[in-house]
C-alpha cells in the first residue's frame, strides 16, 4: 500500500472501489474454484448436479455419488414436509444419529409441528407440542424459545405474513434437511459435514463483526449472494 495512505502511524480506510480493485488483483485458480463448487454439491447431497458439474469441469467427486442416494431420498422427504417418513428413514439407517443428536431431533420435531400449523390441523399441533416438546421446553429455555415462536403461528388468520412466517419459508425446511445431512454425513465417517463455501461465508461475517467492534472503517460486504460491497456508515 502506497505511503500516502500512511497517517500519523497508521492506514487510512480504503474506500469501496478501491476494495474492490484490490480484490479484483486476486487470483483464484479455476481448478480450486471447481474444488469448492464439488465439495458443495456433494456434501449438500446434491447427486444429479455433482454428476454433470463432475463432466463439465473434469473433476472427479471426492466419494462415490452412489452413497448420496440416501441423503437425497431423506432430503426429499424433509422439503416436501414429510417429517415422520424422514425421521423413520433415518432411524433404520442409522439409528444412533437422533439418540446421540437431541438438538437435530428437536429441530425434526419443530419441523413436524410446523407442517401440522401450515395445514391447518390445529388441534393435532396442540397435542403433538404437549406431547412431545412441551416437557423439554420445561427444562431448556432455548427449546421453549422456539416452541412459543412456532405456536405463536396459531395466533395469525395469516401465519405466513406474521412475524413467524420464516419458519414456513421453504429455506426452514431447507435448513433442518442440511443439519441432518451433516448428521448423516459424520455417522458415515466423512471429514467434511459443513459445506467449505459455508465455513468461508461465516468466517467473512465474523470478520465483519471483529472489524465493528473495533470501530474500525471497510467497506462492508451487504449482499453475500450478490457479493455486494457498501461504503460503512
Amino acid at each position: 500500500m502506497s505511503s500516502s495512505r500512511q497517517r500519523d502511524g497508521a492506514q487510512s480506510a480504503l474506500d469501496a472501489s478501491e476494495w474492490i480493485e484490490e480484490i479484483n488483483k486476486m487470483h483464484i485458480h479455476r481448478a480450486d474454484m471447481n474444488k469448492l463448487i464439488m465439495n458443495y454439491l456433494v456434501t449438500e447431497g446434491f447427486k444429479e448436479a455433482a454428476e454433470k458439474f463432475a463432466v463439465e469441469a473434469n473433476i472427479k467427486p471426492p466419494m462415490d455419488l452412489d452413497q448420496l442416494d440416501e441423503h437425497i431420498r431423506i432430503r426429499s422427504a424433509i422439503q416436501c414436509g414429510c417429517i415422520q417418513e424422514a425421521i423413520r428413514m433415518v432411524t433404520a439407517l442409522h439409528p444412533e444419529i437422533l439418540d446421540d443428536n437431541s438438538q437435530l431431533y428437536f429441530h425434526l420435531q419443530q419441523q413436524m409441528l410446523i407442517e401440522l400449523i401450515r395445514e391447518g390441523r390445529v388441534e393435532e399441533a396442540v397435542v403433538y407440542a404437549q406431547d412431545h416438546l412441551a416437557e423439554r421446553g420445561t427444562r431448556d429455555p432455548a427449546v421453549l424459545r422456539e416452541l412459543e415462536r412456532t405456536l405463536a403461528l396459531l395466533a395469525f388468520e395469516q401465519p405466513h405474513t406474521s412475524p413467524f412466517g420464516d419458519l414456513l419459508h421453504p429455506s426452514h425446511r431447507q435448513k433442518v434437511a442440511s443439519e441432518l445431512n451433516a448428521a448423516i454425513l459424520k455417522a458415515q465417517n466423512q471429514e467434511e459435514t459443513t459445506p467449505r463455501i459455508a465455513k468461508l461465508l461465516k468466517l467473512l461475517l465474523w470478520g465483519q463483526e471483529e472489524l465493528n467492534k473495533k470501530k474500525v472503517p471497510y467497506p462492508v460486504m451487504t449482499d453475500l449472494i450478490k457479493g455486494t460491497i457498501e461504503e460503512q456508515k
